[in-house]
């Protein structure tokens, strides 16, 4: 007798779970069924267009002809993005005097982690507003490595802030000949032109550091000195020729006065020269007609973009000695 009743439990039991069961199956789909009407409905982005989506086919009693009329349309393109307007010209993130040091050990990588907006070759713009000028700046180099980390260090947040469209082009020296400053300015002018129509060209030693940044890399109406006042000369010019260290000229001013002379082997003596040619006196107006962008020989050896600015190697031959 109590095994009857075990058996008429247990009887009772499985077509309780069949039933379950069933329940379980018919709530499922009727909810895949309404799932599948309602996102008929809705309205989908393909492409970038809104295409609507009818809940009714051609063929059912109720396809209005406004539904009719809607099957096929497309929404309106998106509006097309306002352009950017002009940057002012007072940068509104300038910070004034900063404290330059040079005793921290500088990591490439950490500097390329802290300015992600500068991409390959040190190329930058800025994405709130249409740059003034695009700025080449021109470092001539040879054997100065660690110079050349502080400098990306410090001048990439400085450059932005300034809301630049800049890139930066370090032109090396190839070979142990005399180092020759001017006629590698000359080289980075020409190879900088030829990766973008730049207007503007700054001319920097790779030592040198903006103590303020409201000193603006950028070109004016006439050609513009941007290194005046120098810690290694007491804050004072050694002489009122002087237009050494970083300058900056507009590309018509360059080829005006036939770029740098190029005859200038070991450091001295170009930045003079250079600043006579502005003035047009004695043997340069002479010699600034034949010595210059249009005299320049040079042979590129090698260019590299890296993530923090464009290397460019170059033989630029010798004092008597052409390229090779």
């Amino acid at each position: 007798m109590r095994s009857w009743a075990l058996g008429r439990v247990f009887q009772v039991s499985c077509v309780a779970l069949l039933a379950l069961s069933a329940l379980h199956l018919t709530v499922t789909l009727l909810y895949y069924l309404d799932i599948h009407v309602y996102t008929a409905q809705m309205v989908r982005r393909i492409g970038g267009l809104l295409i609507y989506q009818p809940t009714s086919s051609p063929a059912s009693p109720n396809f209005t002809a406004a539904a009719r009329n809607r099957t096929l349309a497309t929404a309106r393109p998106l509006p097309p993005l306002q352009p950017l307007q002009p940057c002012p010209e007072t940068p509104p993130r300038l910070v004034g005097p900063s404290r330059i040091e040079f005793s921290q050990s500088i990591n490439l990588e950490d500097v390329r982690q802290n300015n992600l907006l500068v991409r390959e070759g040190g190329r930058y713009t800025p994405s709130e507003c249409t740059a003034l000028q695009k700025v080449a700046v021109i470092i001539p180099f040879r054997d100065r490595d660690e110079h050349l980390k502080y400098w990306l260090y410090y001048l990439h947040p400085l450059l932005q802030r300034q809301q630049l469209d800049y890139g930066v082009y370090v032109i090396n020296q190839h070979g142990e000949e005399t180092f020759n400053r001017a006629k590698l300015l000359n080289v980075g002018f020409m190879e900088a032109l030829k990766e973008d129509d730049y207007n503007c060209f700054v001319f920097s030693d790779v030592d040198l550091i903006p103590m303020d940044d409201r000193n603006i890399y950028k070109c004016y109406n006439q050609p513009r000195h941007l290194a005046v006042s120098m810690d290694k000369f007491s804050f004072r010019l050694p002489y009122k020729q002087f237009f050494g260290g970083i300058s900056a000229l507009s590309r018509e001013q360059h080829e005006k006065i036939n770029g740098f002379p190029n005859n200038y082997w070991g450091w001295g003596g170009e930045d003079d020269d250079i600043y006579n040619r502005f003035d047009r006196i004695a043997r340069t107006r002479q010699t600034m007609q034949n010595d210059g962008l249009n005299s320049l020989k040079y042979k590129v050896l090698q260019m590299k973009k890296y993530p923090l600015y464009t290397f460019i190697d170059v033989d630029i031959g010798g004092p008597g000695r052409p390229p090779s």
